[in-house]
């Protein structure tokens, strides 16, 4: 039987080469994963002494609508103890949001070109700020008002008393609906540098645009055409926003090029 032939040293060599940088990433991405549960960690161990304090100012928008005789309940043994320290973790992610997104930044800049790290730092800490006015916007705006219209059309007779775990799960999504929505001039602005649309295309698209805003609005929110309304109108208008922005960015980097066209051209 005629032995195999050694492989050439290059070979073994290009697979080593090959396997650890992707060794490496898998290392990196470890370590930075691990940093931002270390940080969830402390902010969450820091919160959870002021766990039902959080929980009364997260239930005042529907406290300042109930009745003198009202008030929340929990309709399972371990409610009054877990919600709030529920409350405290899902807080801790949203503060968190910053130094998960710097870690996903830093791990994914050293593969891009200088123009596209240049681009995603801004739209990071643009749509970080974005999220926070979403759900800032949803408690001080709308649930106030979404609260007050379902505490008034209640029967006569009927005592309205929310069990407090069912009214954390449905602020949460409140919250999540109205910073996701907030988001939508940073998918605008990406989809038009990107080249996957141009704002002319979109412009043309604003009517199904908007229908598509007030369909996103009754999925995402209550069964009520208030939360429907204040969902779907600030959308429309970020989306417009983020078609104005698309339009300056785009003339700038056209000037841009130019520019730089004009000056190769005379050297």
């Amino acid at each position: 039987m005629t032995p195999h032939a050694p492989l050439p040293p290059g070979d073994d060599n290009h697979e080593v080469k090959q396997e650890q940088p992707f060794l490496s990433h898998l290392v990196e991405l470890r370590d930075r994963l691990l940093r931002i549960l270390l940080v969830v960690g402390l902010i969450f161990i820091a919160l959870i002494p002021f766990a039902n304090t959080l929980y009364t100012l997260l239930a005042a928008p529907l406290l300042a609508h109930l009745p003198d005789s009202s008030s929340m309940i929990a309709t399972e043994v371990a409610s009054p103890f877990l919600t709030p320290f529920k409350l405290a973790l899902v807080i801790a992610m949203f503060l968190a949001i910053p130094v998960i997104l710097y870690q996903a930044w830093a791990f994914l800049a050293p593969g891009l070109y200088r123009h596209e790290r240049q681009l995603m730092l801004p739209l990071l800490i643009s749509s970080t700020l974005l999220f926070y006015v979403g759900m800032a916007f949803a408690y001080y705006a709308v649930m106030p008002l979404v609260f007050g219209f379902l505490t008034s059309t209640a029967p006569e007779g009927v005592a309205v008393m929310t069990d407090i775990s069912k009214y954390l799960d449905f602020v949460l999504k409140m919250f999540f609906a109205f910073g996701v929505a907030f988001e939508v001039p940073v998918a605008t602005i990406l989809l038009v540098l990107t080249g996957a649309t141009t704002p002319d295309k979109l412009a043309a698209m604003r009517p199904y645009i908007i229908v598509g805003a007030f369909i996103v609005g009754m999925l995402l929110t209550p069964p009520d055409i208030i939360s429907q309304t204040l969902l779907a109108i600030p959308m429309w208008l970020l989306f417009e926003t983020g078609l104005l922005f698309s339009r300056i960015m785009l003339r700038r980097r056209r000037a841009a090029e130019e520019a730089t066209g004009n000056r190769e051209h005379s050297e």
